[in-house]
């Protein structure tokens, strides 16, 4: 349960850093992608 809060407070934190533009600035726009690759599994399976 624990770990499951810990990747939401993640993702959130990268998704506001992305439409903020924090992750533009500093070349940190893989991180986005490397979100949206570990959610990839569960969309395919549902």
């Amino acid at each position: 349960m624990l770990l499951l809060v810990l990747y939401y407070v993640t993702a959130i934190t990268i998704l506001a850093l992305h439409f903020t533009g924090f992750l533009a600035r500093h070349n940190l726009e893989w991180l986005l992608l490397v979100l949206a690759a570990s959610v990839l599994p569960a969309v395919i399976y549902l």
